[in-house]
């Protein structure tokens, strides 16, 4: 890595952590690609997947360009922390559509992670006047608020058959009114 100065090395490093997750999500999606059975969120998977690399390909490429490029360690640590999890996710939940909703759950927290990340670099790129870096991190932030907000409805409709697949019709709906008589 060439010598930084303290502007460039802080935009690494926080570059580097968000290439890092980049990568790392791309084996947690890929299996849980392998896990999916509802069709349309599978297929979002799959889109959100190449916007991951795509996106870990853009931050790369914006490392380098600033003069860093130490991140192979990381994105290795990190993947193989992911692979690790695949198994125990299919272990979540006592039905498909629980591990499902368990999965997109687990999604949801990472893409606010990766939001968080993309608009601390987004900030901290406009705050030292990299406008290059400002717009990458702007973009790959609004594609993990589309994806979030995807999310937010899968979470809901999988809550859903979650409910209609391990409880009786008699057990749901109930209002206070009806438990109060029992």
């Amino acid at each position: 890595m060439a010598d930084l100065n303290e502007r460039e090395a802080k935009l690494v490093q926080y570059l580097s952590e968000a290439y890092g997750k980049e990568r790392e999500l791309e084996t947690a999606l890929e299996a849980h690609i392998a896990m999916t059975t509802k069709a349309p969120y599978k297929k979002r998977l799959k889109q959100h997947l190449r916007e991951t690399k795509a996106h870990a390909k853009g931050v790369e490429r914006r490392i380098k360009k600033l003069g860093g490029g130490g991140q192979l360690t990381q994105t290795a640590v990190g993947k193989a922390m992911a692979a690790a999890k695949g198994p125990l996710h299919m272990l979540r939940g006592s039905g498909e559509q629980e591990k499902m909703l368990k999965n997109a759950k687990t999604e949801y927290f990472n893409e606010h992670e990766e939001i968080a990340t993309y608009l601390a670099i987004e900030t901290l790129a406009e705050r030292v006047g990299d406008q290059e870096t400002a717009k990458l991190a702007k973009e790959i932030r609004r594609d993990e608020e589309r994806m979030a907000k995807f999310l937010e409805g899968q979470i809901k409709s999988l809550t859903s058959a979650v409910v209609s697949e391990e409880i009786p019709a008699a057990q749901r709906k109930r209002t206070a009114k009806t438990r109060s008589r029992k």
